[in-house]
């Protein structure tokens, strides 16, 4: 893909569509990681005489402007980040935004994209509107990528200049290396609690894995595929078929699968739960010999201290690992910050569902679009 650092942006207003998704408590951000994430992009654009144009969403305000879901605090971040001010825009459309971001000499930031209904339609006019705030398109929400909305995948359409972010390039770097060239043993861990979300993944790298360890409530599924007995445990009916065809296809291809060998029985789901104790030697020593890992998902209801045991052995078999390692999702990405591990990943991905979707070798809409011509320039 184009990087934006082959683009000319001096003079110019660059729309970077990031991804500023972040939790919010009573105004306050929880976790800055996806905003830190994109400031060497807007950064760059600074640095290079652009002025940046910033939009992403924030929660699923249903198409409704919710006071609550203002990108406000955001803004106030970027502020600080950048040390400099940081104007926000009234909203991400309409006259007064467009004199704001026209008049305005640094960074803006447009007010929540999904304000809008249009935005998750991929309405062309909401786009067209979009389109008109910028000269250049720079797509760096890699957690928003495999959604074909207005602002990821429908205003890129008009833009002759437009290329990816340092944090999307960075992001189909790593997650392309595991489809194209991963150095073995390559071993994925996959929990959760469907198996209908980890399907496509489970496929499409069974040609290329050496092992899957599968834990969490999708491992249920799989060990009653395999015809033994779960107690109550969640089990996808549904999908038992569909689970016993991926384990023989591994075992057709010699790949390994590993399943708990033991668990944490519980006689209810909380705290004071009476549980026994659950062993994780098995995966930790199937991590230990890999030399690359992905993870994705809990190795059980990580929320519930006892229950969570599994989930951050894993994190700190990753942390020890010499393994280049790979790590989507929230609960993982939490579970290694728990663990103290995250500085010891290679990379931890943005995106969780984008990441799933990439490595189940789907074209994400927001990437495509950057390798598409300019259908509709507006100049």
């Amino acid at each position: 893909m184009r990087s934006v650092a082959d683009l000319d942006v001096g003079g110019k207003r660059v729309f970077i569509r990031a991804d500023l998704n972040v939790p919010l408590a009573d105004g306050r951000i929880g976790d800055a990681t996806r905003i830190d994430a994109t400031l060497p992009t807007i950064r760059f654009v600074l640095h290079n005489g652009g002025r940046p144009v910033v939009a992403s969403h924030l929660g699923r305000p249903q198409g409704q402007r919710r006071p609550e879901l203002s990108l406000a605090p955001v803004a106030e971040y970027l502020g600080r980040a950048l040390g400099r001010r940081v104007e926000l825009a009234p909203d991400c459309i309409g006259e007064a935004t467009e004199r704001l971001v026209g008049g305005a000499a640094g960074p803006v930031v447009l007010e929540n994209l999904r304000f809008h209904p249009e935005e998750e339609k991929n309405d062309p006019g909401f786009a067209r509107q979009l389109a008109r705030l910028a000269d250049v398109y720079v797509n760096d929400a890699f957690g928003a990528a495999h959604r074909a909305h207005a602002s990821t995948a429908g205003m890129a359409r008009h833009f002759r200049e437009k290329a990816a972010g340092f944090l999307l390039l960075r992001e189909v770097e790593f997650l392309s290396r595991l489809l194209q060239a991963p150095e073995a043993p390559f071993v994925a861990v996959l929990g959760g609690a469907k198996v209908s979300d980890k399907i496509g993944v489970i496929e499409n790298l069974l040609g290329r894995v050496d092992a899957f360890c599968i834990g969490g409530a999708m491992a249920y599924t799989f060990l009653r595929a395999q015809g033994k007995p779960v107690g109550r445990s969640r089990v996808e009916e549904d999908r038992i078929a569909l689970a016993r065809h991926a384990l023989e296809r591994a075992a057709d291809k010699g790949v390994r699968v590993l399943l708990p060998l033991d668990h944490v029985a519980a006689d209810r789901i909380d705290a004071g739960a009476r549980t026994a104790v659950v062993t994780t030697e098995a995966f930790r020593a199937e991590i230990a010999r890999a030399r690359t890992v992905f993870w994705n998902g809990p190795m059980g209801i990580f929320e519930v201290e006892a229950f969570g045991r599994g989930t951050l052995a894993v994190a700190r078999a990753l942390a020890a690992s010499r393994a280049t390692t790979v790590v989507g999702g929230g609960d993982s990405i939490a579970a290694l910050a728990h663990a103290g591990a995250l500085a010891s990943v290679t990379h931890v991905s943005t995106g969780g569902g984008a990441s799933l979707e990439f490595l189940e070798g789907r074209e994400l809409p927001g990437v495509r679009a950057l390798d598409e011509p300019a259908t509709e320039p507006l100049t």
